[in-house]
């Protein structure tokens, strides 16, 4: 039985180290939690066939799910290179929006051609509050883009980002996710069953876990 394009991903993002997994010395967040789990999808730029085969899924799942699409915009910094990598499976122009206004020059938010009107799909490596990929898609909507939605290698599910993104009336999309993650964890033996217990109480109640 062939694995989901979902546990595949999850797969290849543990083999690359871009997922850590630690319950006992847990990862403190720019936030403040504390956190079993720590994500760096930027690692899988470094594997060419990882590289390809998120590149070519994240073009799959916007063909299917955001159809007349005219071009691509990643959220700065991690959704760049992704982006820019999609962007060229897709033949689609290519913009990215900076998390704020440069400080010089043109003061731009948003670099590259911008069309108003245009059908854009975002593109995040990583969702886990959803701040900054609203940030960017409003961005987008007030210089005129249609942002018909986003793309995202991993999200760690939250609730709070399923009611962000609800309340932004923002479209999304990934490739993986946390459930995923930890069945892929469990089968390579990179977590223990009682280890898969504490993770799952920190995806339910990740601010107060510890």
């Amino acid at each position: 039985m062939s694995k989901t394009v979902a546990h595949q991903v999850a797969a290849l993002l543990l083999q690359a180290k871009a997922i850590k997994l630690s319950v006992n010395k847990p990862f403190t967040w720019a936030s403040g939690w504390k956190s079993p789990i720590y994500c760096d999808n930027r690692l899988t730029l470094s594997y060419p066939e990882t590289r390809s085969l998120i590149k070519n899924q994240l073009a799959e799942a916007i063909r299917t799910h955001f159809t007349g699409v005219e071009a691509i915009a990643g959220v700065a910094t991690a959704g760049i290179p992704q982006g820019a990598l999609v962007a060229d499976v897709l033949n689609l122009p290519f913009m990215y929006v900076r998390a704020k206004p440069k400080g010089h020059g043109m003061t731009n938010m948003i670099e590259g051609k911008l069309v108003k009107g245009q059908k854009t799909v975002l593109i995040e490596d990583l969702i886990s509050t959803g701040g900054s990929s609203i940030k960017a898609a409003h961005a987008l909507k007030e210089a005129g883009v249609n942002v018909l939605g986003m793309a995202a290698i991993f999200t760690y599910g939250f609730e709070v980002a399923t009611n962000n993104f609800s309340e932004a009336g923002l479209q999304v999309v990934t490739l993986s996710n946390y459930a995923a993650l930890l069945e892929e964890a469990l089968q390579l033996n990179y977590i223990s069953e009682k280890e898969m217990v504490q993770l799952k109480a920190w995806r339910v109640d990740p601010e107060r876990w510890h």
